[in-house]
């Protein structure tokens, strides 16, 4: 019953931060605040997973496509696919889930424990809204710019990789990126960061809006929140991918 009891209380809890706001002008302020700090912060992880990502992926792939029947160009595909499908919106977000979520469950649990929600409670102001809105309206605008930039740097990272290990040619390498290229396998991927965005920036504000006790409640409540964020977003890749491509 314990789920339930979390689910509806989840569930009220959005329906208090998406209500109207006080003051628009304060919340778009707020909105490119939390853009800046949880987009556009998570730049170097990202980049720095990406590259590795491609390079580690090419030359696996080109290790086990060893076979005269296999067309070296097959390398390309396999990591265009990779990266674009399944490893830039759900791996990365695994990673955003730990980055950012750590961060707002602390972020928020802090503000709790030290009497600061109940200050804006007391003043009228809506904290859910105020506090958790503009941090999920950033992570969804933001976050599929990140899937991108991860896609085009993983790809990239197997192009050079690839050459400077000699396990494949430039010219190889393209044909494959572009062979049979399917424009809706990026929709694809943008669909579910959405719903990861949304996860990532949610899940673990619930676990700090709801904070009880001191500072090692807080740090509690940081672990539930990425630990609960990485099993949903798992849950839903595999419900989107079940919807989307079957």
């Amino acid at each position: 019953m314990n789920i339930f009891f979390h689910f509806g209380q989840y569930y009220i809890l959005m329906k208090r931060a998406f209500g109207k706001p006080e003051k628009r002008a304060i919340y778009r302020d707020r909105i490119f605040e939390e853009m800046n700090s949880l987009g556009i912060g998570s730049l170097g992880i990202v980049a720095i997973i990406s590259v590795f990502m491609g390079a580690v992926i090419t030359i696996q792939t080109a290790f086990n496509f060893e076979s005269p029947l296999i067309p070296q160009y097959a390398v390309g595909v396999a990591v265009r696919d990779s990266m674009i499908l399944e490893f830039s919106p759900a791996i990365v977000s695994l990673i955003l889930a730990g980055k950012i979520g750590s961060s707002i469950a602390s972020e928020i649990g802090t503000m709790r424990v030290t009497e600061q929600i109940d200050a804006l409670e007391i003043m009228g102001i809506n904290s859910a809204g105020y506090l958790i809105l503009p941090k999920i309206i950033a992570s969804v605008l933001f976050n599929p710019i990140l899937i991108i930039f991860s896609m085009f740097l993983g790809i990239l990272g197997g192009y050079v990789f690839g050459l400077m290990s000699g396990v494949i040619t430039d010219f190889d390498y393209i044909l494959g990126i572009t062979y049979e290229f399917r424009p809706f396998n990026v929709i694809y991927a943008l669909i579910k960061t959405a719903v990861f965005a949304f996860i990532i920036a949610s899940v673990p504000a619930y676990h700090g809006y709801y904070t009880k006790g001191g500072a090692l409640e807080v740090g509690k409540s940081s672990t539930k929140g990425v630990v609960y964020t990485s099993v949903l977003i798992l849950t839903f890749d595999l419900i989107l991918t079940q919807v989307l491509l079957v």
